[in-house]
């Protein structure tokens, strides 16, 4: 399954945030590695953000779903 990324979070709280927003709305979101990007922020923010991800199928509307 192929998955895009739809959002960098700037942090920890960010990422869960948007996370548990997508997962009540019933997308399937996808945090790559994400116990190193949820215990660590440094580690996060060098790395250019924490990814989150849905499967490409869902996509548009997570996105979308974002937005509103």
């Amino acid at each position: 399954m192929d998955f895009v990324t739809i959002h960098k979070a700037v942090s920890a709280a960010d990422a869960q945030v948007v996370r548990s927003r997508l997962a009540a709305a019933n997308f399937h979101p996808f945090v790559p590695d994400d116990l190193s990007a949820f215990g660590s922020d440094p580690l996060a923010l060098g790395a250019d953000g924490i990814r989150i991800q849905v499967p490409a199928n869902e996509a548009a509307d997570a996105k979308e779903f974002l937005e509103s």
